[in-house]
């Protein structure tokens, strides 16, 4: 039982250290914390934005990317424009087949989308996911390790916040919640 303890506890803290949470999410982490209850304490201090960052960095790529997707989707509407729809589209055809061809494609839809929506950063977060940022026939530029799980949690916050901002905490919580559940589904915080 103490072996589990420890492992929680460099859990939490590894991802603390790489999420570039708020001066207070810091200082509310406890050595002892599961990484599910840290994520309860952040959002019972509505600390929203840091519970998004810290979640988007515990998840791995694509099961992140598969968060903002879905959190995107949901902001987009029944009828989203046309360059939001590609950026989800794009986003979509990753998450189902995480080709080479299908990353390039979601950077060109992000591109369209533009990056300051929760679409077009959500495929973004797919151009970050491995590969090379350089053009197919440069040398490879591996992305930086936590790009994604920047990107994502930039696409995450942006479907809280930028339609209907007064519904954000509302929104925050539904999202996060969804967050949680892709953890219990991949058994991501269940020891081995």
């Amino acid at each position: 039982m103490a072996d589990d303890t420890a492992q929680e506890e460099s859990r939490t803290a590894a991802i603390c250290a790489v999420a570039e949470l708020n001066e207070e999410a810091v200082a509310l982490m406890r050595p002892d914390a599961h990484p599910r209850d840290y994520v309860a304490l952040l959002m019972d201090r509505q600390l929203f934005a840091d519970a998004v960052r810290f979640l988007a960095h515990a998840l791995p790529k694509r099961e992140a990317v598969w968060w903002a997707w879905a959190c995107a989707r949901r902001t987009a509407g029944e009828q989203p424009t046309p360059k939001i729809k590609a950026a989800l589209d794009a986003c979509e055809k990753w998450i189902m087949e995480p080709s080479e061809d299908n990353r390039r494609a979601a950077m060109a839809a992000a591109q369209l989308a533009g990056i300051s929506t929760a679409s077009g950063c959500a495929a973004l977060s797919v151009f970050f996911s491995g590969g090379s940022l350089g053009p197919p026939d440069a040398p490879a530029v591996p992305p930086g390790e936590y790009l994604t799980a920047k990107t994502v949690a930039g696409s995450v916050i942006m479907a809280a916040v930028s339609q209907e901002p007064e519904k954000g905490p509302e929104k925050f919580r539904s999202f996060v919640a969804q967050g949680i559940a892709v953890t219990n589904q991949i058994k991501l915080w269940e020891p081995a």
